[in-house]
């Protein structure tokens, strides 16, 4: 935050987008939080980005470093520094979960080494778009 002329305070687009994110989680959500192994640590907070169970082991292969994945009944859930999903459309039926908040019980199925629980969110993104089919939303055609 930096001081405007006259005074006030100015806000960067990214504090906004957070404020307006926190404003959005109600009181009482019954996700649950994914939770680290011990002895990691999450410097950048935590998202994830869940993709079908199926498409794990086509995915993981792909990426330069998997960090820590957890899985449910249907998906496989890797984590992502926060806000991962900016200026990032995230192929169908792949779901983004801002917090690392999931609907499920989940497990942890990969620790990586080290200290940090994250998979690179831009190779993940395009091994994902790979795995579906997708076009990257950078990568399409615009129309007028």
């Amino acid at each position: 935050m930096t001081a405007a002329p006259g005074g006030g305070a100015v806000l960067s687009l990214d504090t906004l987008v957070r404020l307006g994110r926190a404003s959005r989680v109600p009181a009482r959500d019954p996700r649950l939080r994914l939770s680290l192994p011990d002895g990691m640590t999450a410097p950048l907070g935590c998202d994830a980005v869940a993709a079908p169970a199926r498409l794990g082991p086509l995915i993981a292969p792909r990426l330069p470093r998997v960090g820590c994945v957890y899985a449910d009944q249907s998906r496989w859930w890797w984590l992502v520094p926060s806000d991962s999903d900016y200026a990032m459309d995230w192929p169908a039926p792949a779901q983004y979960a801002t917090g690392a908040l999931v609907p499920e019980v989940t497990r942890l199925i990969h620790r990586p080494d080290g200290t940090v629980p994250y998979t690179p969110p831009i190779p993940l993104y395009l091994a994902l778009c790979q795995a579906m089919g997708a076009t990257p939303t950078w990568s399409r055609p615009i129309t007028a």
